[in-house]
């Protein structure tokens, strides 16, 4: 497990880009975090660590976007999935199957689906410390029990 600091937007690129930098494809990255946490946030640095120069957004309504740099990214935000099974729908299977990074905000939604192997990544606030402060955790070579 890693912690990580940020203290403002440019700090969680900086932090983005460290856990991009160590992708190989292939990977799951489940997000957990408040709204307005930073997930988003997160998934622009980690694109542009990857040379993805498309704006990056959050596919709120589209369920996912593709986007292609070093290794693909499936930035997946399944807030307003009701039922898990629509994600088989969208062809969740091939994207968690591919050579791409799937980045997942709201995954808690949709547990029972990750794969056997993921990354579990935690974005909180803390007020106290700033308005702009996140404590940013990553969990690695997560496994489902």
């Amino acid at each position: 497990m890693k912690q990580y600091e940020s203290f403002s937007y440019d700090d969680t690129q900086v932090i983005a880009k460290e856990i991009a930098d160590t992708l190989k494809g292939g990977e799951f990255i489940a997000m957990y975090g408040d709204l307005g946490a930073g997930k988003t946030a997160f998934v622009q640095g980690l694109a542009k660590a990857l040379g993805i120069t498309n704006h990056v957004t959050s596919p709120t309504f589209t369920i996912v976007n593709e986007y292609e740099g070093r290794l693909p990214l499936y930035h997946f935000d399944v807030y307003r999935i009701a039922d898990p099974d629509e994600m088989y729908e969208i062809g969740y299977d091939d994207y968690i199957d591919s050579d791409g990074v799937c980045v997942v905000e709201w995954a808690e939604l949709i547990e029972d689906l990750f794969p056997d192997r993921y990354y579990k990544l935690t974005i909180l606030k803390d007020e106290d410390k700033g308005f702009d402060y996140r404590k940013i955790i990553l969990e690695d070579d997560k496994g489902k029990e």
